[in-house]
Parts: C-alpha cells; sequence; structure tokens
C-alpha cells in the first residue's frame, strides 16, 4: 500500500484526502477572503468538509498532481494578499452566520494546514 493511501482507522481520511480537503478548504476560504475584502456583505454559506472528499478523487490522484494542486491555489493566494490593502483585510463580512474579516479568514487557510500537518504527524507517520 502507498503511505499516501494509509488510514490510521477505518472511516479516517487517507493522507491524499486530507491533502485535498486542506486544498479545497484553502480554496473556499481565499473566495470568503476575496469577497470580504471586496466589501461583499452578502452572507456566504458554510460547507461540509466530508462531501467534498468522495468526488475529489482524491486517492485516485498522484501525489504530484496533488503537490502541483496545492502549488498552483498557494500561489493564487499569495497574490491575492499581496493585492489587498489593510483596509481590505480589516472588512467584515459574514460567513457561515458568523462575523469574518478577510485577514481572519486568511490566518484561518494558515492555522489549518499547521493543524492537518500535525495531525499527520501525530497519527499517520
Amino acid at each position: 500500500m502507498d503511505k499516501f493511501d494509509y488510514q490510521y482507522e477505518d472511516g479516517k481520511w487517507t493522507i491524499k484526502e486530507i491533502f485535498q480537503h486542506v486544498i479545497d478548504t484553502e480554496r473556499i476560504f481565499m473566495y470568503r477572503c476575496l469577497r470580504i475584502a471586496r466589501y461583499d456583505q452578502t452572507p456566504l454559506a458554510g460547507f461540509d468538509q466530508n462531501d467534498y472528499i468522495l468526488p475529489s478523487l482524491a486517492n485516485k490522484k498522484s501525489i504530484e498532481l496533488l503537490l502541483e494542486e496545492y502549488q498552483a491555489v498557494r500561489q493564487n493566494f499569495i497574490v491575492l494578499l499581496k493585492s489587498l490593502s489593510e483596509t481590505d483585510l480589516k472588512f467584515v463580512g459574514n460567513a457561515n452566520g458568523s462575523n469574518l474579516s478577510a485577514r481572519a479568514a486568511a490566518f484561518i487557510i494558515l492555522g489549518h494546514e499547521l493543524w492537518h500537518i500535525k495531525i499527520i504527524k501525530e497519527r499517520y507517520l
């Protein structure tokens, strides 16, 4: 078995699925960050992370493709952040029924990734 297809327990995601989840979540929060930084006050819907895994077909992807996807999404996010002003980042919108600033959306992305790296180190490696 490929180490990236390992599950530490039945019903838990594989490393590839965790990686895809990190990518998908970054896309969603990047979108939230953009909408809020553009002063859009339309409430943004939440999402169920589990609904995204199966259709992502993460386990059928090569680790190289997942890395390419991750790098593209991260680079896109970095460029977006560079384009935002302090005022843009301070603007507060609504996501999943809660107030959220554009800056908070950006920090959530980074913290979320660090959380999953910790989980992978503790439970998968």
